[in-house]
């Protein structure tokens, strides 16, 4: 979601001014105190006169954001965006998996996506690679050479894992040519970033 804005919070018996910041999973708040909000356990939401309440468990914080920002921020939590937006999955789309296992995700593929296959293809639009240790980046050379100019690779890598870190995919995307210009929670297990080649090597 990625929304950012600076505002004070109450929460419990104490109010500060500081940053707060919406993510794909997780609202968070960074101030005199800190909040880290689970978005699946919100519980009740409401808006008014500039102010977002935000119901968690048996405990409430109140984000004074003003009138436009608090109306966005409810809009992007009660609705969010469906995950193949998120991934910018669109109908024409030619899509080839590497590695991914996830059938749940491969069925909503073959319902938006012109074309789903099961292993990298020649002129792909979209690329999603299963990357569960950094020895799975070295695939990266291989399947640039496999999509459109304007096309993207996904990497999909566990969370939390130390066999393969945000940072590695970075690291393995330069030495491909390829630059990062998005980063998603793809699943509760996942993370997920988006490679695409510089517009001057296209």
């Amino acid at each position: 979601m990625g929304l950012e804005a600076t505002c004070s919070v109450r929460y419990e018996e104490e109010e500060s001014s500081g940053r707060a910041r919406l993510e794909d999973e997780t609202l968070l708040f960074k101030g005199k105190f800190h909040l880290k909000i689970p978005l699946q356990e919100i519980r009740a939401l409401e808006v008014s006169a500039g102010v977002l309440t935000v119901s968690f468990g048996e405990r409430r914080a109140v984000f004074r954001l003003g009138s436009a920002e608090a109306q966005k921020w409810y809009r992007k939590i009660r609705y969010p965006r469906p995950l193949l937006d998120k991934l910018g999955v669109q109908s024409g789309h030619r899509v080839s998996l590497a590695g991914v296992d996830d059938p749940s995700f491969v069925s909503q593929l073959r319902d938006r996506a012109e074309k789903v296959f099961q292993e990298p293809h020649p002129d792909s639009d979209l690329i999603f690679l299963s990357a569960e240790q950094s020895a799975d980046l070295e695939q990266l050379p291989s399947l640039r050479d496999q999509m459109v100019p304007a096309g993207a690779i996904w990497v999909l890598w566990p969370k939390g894992r130390q066999r393969i870190k945000e940072g590695d995919v970075r690291q393995a995307a330069l030495a491909t040519k390829l630059v990062d210009v998005k980063v998603v929670s793809f699943s509760e297990r996942l993370s997920g970033l988006k490679l695409m080649i510089p517009r001057h090597l296209r």
